[in-house]
């Protein structure tokens, strides 16, 4: 497993004994008392920072000639080495910004860096908008070196109207501008709805066709124990059932896939497009649609388990005749709603139902559902873009995963108990088709989790860490994105830290890192000084 400081007290620890054994040791142990919330000092970088001072001098450099803490102990200050936080006045703190010992990239391997372009980029009628100020922005960006972009194609953009008549126009447009620019392109497959969800600020449903479809046929989506649909993407059940007009959903997937490919050969032959991503599920990511705000979730509700359209049901039928107990071909009667707490269930409590012979039996079931979806839909992305990177989503569910059943993720479909490696199984499945991992929430920090939500026992932390390490022990690329928008130096340090883990034996690092999302407010000119910043360390040149 690779070292890192943030981490560094986890080696005393087994994985499965995560959820058993107290977090106390996170807390930072020379802080006494709480800083502002624009100032706070992250909790893993005061471990990090003793250790190194310790045992890794040389590794972290001064990010200016003196620190605050010496200067005012050389003015005569009282010299309070032990908690040399509390040498600093809150006003001091307020009014400057906090200077501390912060790592050295240089050395480190170059992580390329993509940002996200705005979702409303393209219109419904698959036409570019404002491209003078897209121009604009794009310059600013490749100014201080940003390798490229990101952009969602659109499903219900493209194939809007008609089965298989495909308009890429505003499209070709877009990769024309960023070719011109001599930026790179990741572009994201997006077979799912956008709208509803945190930062989407436009609507964009799934083709209008298939809502026609979904009228007659609501199975066709994802359905909850009391039978609301969801609408943001297709049901994994109807994959290999011809209820589209005469095709399959994954066929749906291929045809649209195969038709950008030749689309845009131009931008592949030429280098322009370095990576596909391909939408899985809702976001685009690979998980169920268990927490939807549209049906009432409110962070850290559990979610809810979405197996209840007719073909998934079909399918947990012939699993559970399979197993021989006809009896468990149903989901659990006991596991809460969308805002339950794992405690007031009798599913994922401790020692709940979700550890018994059906529940392990059903979760198996419902994990695989998500793990097949993945490798058929990726067996046909490798076909449309053959010797070309492709890449799948993963979220960041890091809510309840400090007890023992993890049931947010559960209801996901990542079968994560504290006693199982869920994240495995989907690692083994992408290396089977050459495909990279991208991980969500690498900037969340998991002290400010327990400050803002204590209640939740989340911990951002240890999941980016299980799930990079089970990437990382087959030895595929993992990329990853933030979770929520991010402006600050203590994100992004987090990022860096994450990005290029401390003292790796092997050398393990991100592939790539695109930032969510080109706003107005990271133009901001206080904003992108520290983007700049973080840039210029994401590239830190390799020592020759």
């Amino acid at each position: 497993m690779a070292f890192s400081p943030a981490h560094f007290f986890q080696n005393a620890w087994p994985l499965n004994a995560r959820a058993t054994v107290s977090r106390a040791w996170l807390s930072p142990p020379v802080v006494s008392r709480t800083l502002p919330a624009s100032r706070r000092l992250s909790s893993l970088f005061v471990i990090s920072a003793q250790y190194n001072s310790h045992c890794l001098y040389g590794n972290f450099a001064s990010s200016t000639a003196r620190s605050p803490v010496s200067s005012k102990v050389e003015n005569g200050g009282e010299n309070t080495e032990d908690h040399p936080i509390d040498t600093v006045d809150d006003n001091e703190i307020a009014d400057e910004p906090l200077k501390l010992l912060e790592r050295d990239f240089s050395g480190s391997p170059y992580v390329p860096v993509y940002v996200m372009l705005p979702l409303s980029i393209i219109n419904m009628n698959c036409e570019l908008v404002d491209s003078d100020d897209l121009l604009h922005q794009l310059r600013t960006l490749k100014s201080i070196n940003v390798d490229g972009v990101m952009v969602d194609c659109w499903w219900g953009i493209v194939e809007a109207h008609t089965p298989q008549v495909y308009n890429w126009s505003g499209y070709k447009r877009l990769f024309q501008i960023v070719r011109d620019m001599q930026l790179k392109l990741q572009v994201v497959m997006s077979f799912h709805e956008c709208g509803g969800n945190v930062g989407d600020d436009v609507h964009i449903p799934l083709p209008e066709w298939v809502r026609e479809i979904g009228r007659s046929n609501p199975d066709i989506f994802f359905t909850d124990k009391e039978g609301r649909r969801n609408t943001e993407c297709l049901s994994w059940g109807i994959d290999k059932e011809r209820v589209l007009k005469g095709r399959t959903a994954v066929e749906i997937y291929f045809d649209y896939m195969r038709s950008f490919r030749v689309e845009f050969d131009e931008f592949f032959a030429n280098g322009i497009i370095s990576e596909i991503e391909i939408g899985l599920g809702p976001c685009g990511e690979l998980r169920y649609p268990s927490y939807p705000a549209n049906h009432g979730w409110q962070y850290p509700g559990i979610g809810e388990f979405q197996c209840y359209d007719q073909y998934l049901l079909r399918s947990l039928t012939k699993a559970a005749e399979a197993r021989g107990h006809l009896f468990w071909a149903k989901g659990p009667d006991n596991a809460g709603h969308y805002n339950s707490r794992p405690h007031e269930t009798g599913f994922f409590c401790d020692g709940g139902e979700y550890d018994s012979y059906y529940g392990r039996f059903f979760l198996n079931w419902y994990s695989k559902v998500l793990v097949d979806h993945g490798d058929r839909v990726l067996a046909l992305a490798n076909l449309a873009f053959e010797g070309i990177c492709i890449a799948v989503k993963l979220s960041g569910i890091h809510w309840w995963y400090k007890t023992a059943s993890h049931a947010a993720e559960l209801t996901a479909g990542f079968y994560n108990p504290c006693n199982r490696d869920g994240y495995a199984p989907i690692a083994e499945m992408l290396q089977k088709h050459g495909a990279a991992l991208n991980f969500t929430c690498v900037e969340l920090r998991t002290l400010d989790q327990e400050e803002g939500f204590p209640e939740a026992l989340a911990d951002p932390e240890g999941l980016v860490w299980q799930v990079l390490n089970s990437a990382w022990d087959v030895s595929i690329p993992v990329a990853s994105e933030n979770a929520l928008p991010s402006y600050d130096r203590e994100g992004y340090n987090k990022i860096l830290e994450n990005a290029k883990p401390l003292n790796d034996p092997d050398g393990r690092h991100l592939s790539a890192f695109t930032y969510l999302r080109l706003t107005p407010v990271l133009m901001e000119t206080h904003n992108f000084t520290e983007f700049e910043r973080f840039v210029k360390r994401m590239h830190e040149p390799e020592r020759s």
